[in-house]
């Protein structure tokens, strides 16, 4: 029978592989929730980064007032080529979108002109002098605030994230979270984005922390100029705020960087498991349906099936699988797998097919609905147990178990995986005590 251990342990190897459901612990790899110091040891040792070093050359932290001052190179390649991807190539390390921010701040001359558009196409000759805007302070407060460690090393940090935790300062959540604990633990880069690029393809991402940290300076002249970046301090994804689980954070640019582009390259491997109302039929399968605002409900998402450019849905897929049929079939552990990372994705996903999430009030996993499931199929001597613990539900049952991504400094390939929380596990064991069917693996 599958098993979480209640304690919510992680474990980290340096090789990716496939996340295998454990019926039994082993203290080498496992550990618990509280006691990371020793765990973070154990990391280290496994992974093989206790003494790396990288001599790649030093990454600047901060590439604030770098001039660039050189000529295309007669042997580019013919067709287009855009001055913002010339640029970038031409300084290692540095993002694309702080580059961009630097063009559109003027702060960008083509032969003697200013140019402004990103897009611009520079040929062979071309005599290009760029300087490089400053970024933001950062918003936010270091505050004393106990933090997951599941990795930590001079580059990358990976956190346990629990439930109920903001990821970033937003309006409405300006302090106790993610991101004001990280920076009392560590110092966090300033990494630019533009709006675009914003999260744009990371899991639960969202409108608020776009508008809070696109905001520009009001001073005039080239201080104000040099001060237009928008600001994303070390976060690479995000998590919703009642989802729990992994998550990776760039502790310097060049990472931030490498591991940005492995987002948007759709190489991090991830997977999450999740409780829902119901069994999806399929008890496997793919979705590939877009996601979009919900006209009707600004803070929800919705799968949109018919035309798409209205309604500015972008594509969104995903698959799953059920791993075990719980209560006799009302509801169900299921694995996700993301392929892309759109707002609320699996969450959205899950509704399209019939069978929300429990605990997910904004997507219809109510109260009211998983109780209406339950009862029916509840002997009556596990009633009370069953109205207490939906009373309880008070999150999205949705957990980031396993994370995996290219190091990127070493290049080595790491793979970490972190059991669900004691609320998600409780919550499970319940269900079980109803009933439980293992689905057979393909």
């Amino acid at each position: 029978m599958l098993s979480f251990p209640s304690s919510g342990c992680c474990r980290v190897s340096s090789t990716a592989r496939a996340f295998q459901f454990q019926t039994s612990t082993s203290p080498s790899l496992f550990f618990t929730a509280t006691n990371y110091k020793f765990r973070f040891r154990i990391a280290r040792a496994v992974s093989g980064f206790a003494d790396d070093s990288v001599s790649d050359g030093e990454q600047k932290s901060n590439y604030a007032g770098m001039q660039l001052e050189e000529i295309v190179d007669n042997r580019i390649k013919s067709g287009k080529l855009r001055l913002d991807n010339w640029i970038t190539s031409r300084i290692n390390g540095i993002s694309r979108a702080r580059v961009q921010s630097s063009i559109k701040a003027g702060l960008v001359h083509v032969n003697g002109r200013v140019v402004d558009k990103v897009s611009f196409n520079v040929k062979a000759g071309d005599e290009i002098k760029c300087t490089i805007a400053e970024l933001q302070e950062l918003r936010a407060v270091p505050e004393n605030i106990p933090l997951d460690i599941v990795y930590e090393d001079e580059h990358v940090l990976v956190i346990n994230k629990p439930a109920h935790m903001v990821v970033h300062p937003a309006p409405g959540n300006t302090s106790g979270t993610l991101v004001n604990g990280i920076i009392n633990h560590c110092k966090l880069p300033n990494v630019e984005f533009s709006k675009e690029e914003a999260l744009s393809d990371t899991e639960d991402s969202d409108d608020e922390f776009n508008s809070f940290f696109s905001q520009s300076s009001s001073c005039e002249g080239l201080q104000s100029r040099l001060s237009v970046a928008s600001i994303r301090p070390g976060i690479v994804h995000r998590l919703d705020k009642g989802t729990s689980g992994l998550l990776v954070v760039a502790k310097d640019e060049h990472s931030h960087m490498k591991l940005s582009e492995q987002f948007k390259l759709r190489t991090i491997k991830r997977i999450y498991v999740s409780l829902t109302t119901g069994v999806p039929t399929p008890v496997a399968g793919r979705v590939e349906v877009p996601i979009g605002r919900d006209p009707n409900n600004r803070i929800r998402m919705t799968a949109v099936t018919g035309p798409v450019n209205s309604r500015k849905a972008r594509h969104a897929a995903s698959r799953y699988k059920v791993i075990e049929v719980l209560a006799g079939g009302s509801c169900a552990l299921v694995e996700w797998k993301l392929e892309t990372g759109r707002t609320h994705q699996i969450r959205a996903h899950a509704r399209y097919l019939g069978v929300p999430l429990l605990g997910d009030e904004v997507y219809g996993g109510t109260k009211s609905m998983v109780f209406s499931l339950l009862r029916p199929r509840t002997p009556p001597s596990l009633h009370s147990e069953i109205i207490k613990m939906v009373s309880k539900l008070d999150r999205p049952c949705l957990h980031a178990l396993t994370l995996g991504f290219q190091h990127p400094h070493t290049g080595k390939q790491v793979h970490f995986s972190c059991e669900p929380p004691i609320d998600f596990d409780e919550i499970l064991s319940q269900l079980r005590k109803i009933g439980s069917e293992r689905v057979p693996s393909n």
